[in-house]
């Protein structure tokens, strides 16, 4: 069951259809990874490619100093609206806007030579460490999408192409391979990153560990992550780690709540049509695929736990853009859904946000704060003008 201030009574005090950030939740999990950098010796960062809402900086103000940027418009958000200059990252750097990035970074990272030979001399002169990007070739990610030690992928310099002696200037390295992973896959990563690049920390001053990092989730072994990182720390003491997870900082802090516009049935299945859009609104969950969690349904996501079913109420869930497969099935609800119905959808805070789109002119759902003392605070609205803008 994820946890929620937000109760049944409460769903008309929103616009429909609308993702509330619950504030008391989002404090949880800060107060967590405070612990987990203050007791390991770490530093950890905000990355925005799963959370980027600015409305509630101050609130991780409270918590962190760093973020982690992958584009001229995060850095520039990092730099002018978070307060503090980004940890860059980019598979690409593109000569027209790298002055942006230089402005506005602290740490670059270069994911090839070729990258660092071409942009390395533009950072001179300012105040910027700057690091490679390594691949362990080791991940314990198993959906292919997401894996970014696949073979031939893009990401990284393996350690057969790295030089004895680093390049001038290189003061880290940044490996990422894991998502939404544990402790323990961690601790695996750190043997075959030690096994294949220990030999050159000797050079740098900063590792960076990447994301992935769920430490927020509840079965999270926090004590066995504080007990890694120390054990990193002991054997490298010169070196300063850093983690940047995306998720474990809005991990399970609010829902995408919604309504259900009308119900068809076909074949004998029955769809309630919502006023959101799985495409637009819920992408990673036709991307990954992963079955999000319902308030009040029991998942079914099988066939076989689909055709077991003896309940009359399992439902599609159908999203309300001209995308056929704008769907997903099934769940089934503890009593008939009817128009007008709320249907809330669990964990819809991280990555969500950040990957949502306007395909057919679907509206957009307004995103609110649901503040600690029970008041609501209205982050964004849409209208049609943000969606006649993105083609101005």
């Amino acid at each position: 069951m994820v946890e929620s201030y937000i109760v049944e009574q409460d769903y008309q005090r929103f616009p429909s259809p609308c993702y509330v950030v619950e504030e008391k939740l989002l404090h949880r999990n800060l107060s967590l990874i405070k612990r987990v950098a203050d007791e390991a010796g770490v530093e950890i960062i905000l990355a925005f490619k799963a959370f980027a809402l600015w409305k509630t900086f101050p609130i991780f103000r409270k918590y962190i100093s760093h973020t982690t940027a992958s584009s001229p418009s995060e850095a520039r958000l990092a730099y002018e609206v978070f307060g503090s200059k980004a940890h860059t990252y980019s598979p690409a750097y593109d000569e027209s806007n790298f002055p942006t990035i230089v402005e506005c970074s602290s740490h670059i990272t270069f994911n090839s030579m070729t990258q660092y030979e071409m942009f390395f001399p533009e950072t001179l002169g300012h105040d910027i460490s700057c690091g490679l990007r390594v691949n362990p070739e080791y991940s314990e990610i198993e959906t292919e999408i997401y894996n970014p030690c696949a073979p031939g992928s893009r990401f990284g310099i393996l350690a057969n192409d790295l030089p004895e002696q680093l390049p001038q200037g290189i003061e880290g390295f940044h490996c990422h391979c894991h998502c939404e992973s544990s402790a323990e896959a961690l601790a695996h990563t750190l043997i075959h990153l030690e096994e294949k690049f220990g030999k050159w920390f000797s050079q740098i001053k900063w590792l960076n560990l990447g994301g992935g990092h769920l430490m927020t989730r509840k079965d999270y072994d926090v004590e066995l992550l504080i007990s890694i990182l120390k054990g990193l720390k002991s054997r490298y003491p010169w070196l300063k780690i850093i983690l940047e997870p995306g998720s474990a900082f809005a991990w399970q802090t609010g829902p995408l709540i919604s309504q259900v516009v009308d119900i068809v049935e076909n074949k004998g299945i029955k769809t309630a049509i919502l006023n959101v859009s799985f495409a637009c609104h819920m992408p990673d969950c036709l991307e990954m695929p992963y079955h999000p969690a319902v308030r009040g349904a029991k998942t079914l996501e099988t066939e076989e736990e689909v055709e077991a079913s003896t309940s009359p109420y399992v439902y599609r869930l159908g999203g309300n853009s001209c995308l056929s497969g704008d769907f997903m099935s099934s769940w089934q609800f503890e009593k008939e859904l009817h128009i007008g119905d709320y249907v809330v959808f669990e964990d819809m805070i991280h990555y969500t946000t950040v990957k949502t789109n306007m395909f057919n002119g679907v509206s957009h759902p307004a995103i609110a704060l649901y503040r600690e003392d029970g008041t609501i605070e209205m982050l964004r609205s849409f209208t049609y003008e943000d969606y006649k803008s993105r083609m101005d």
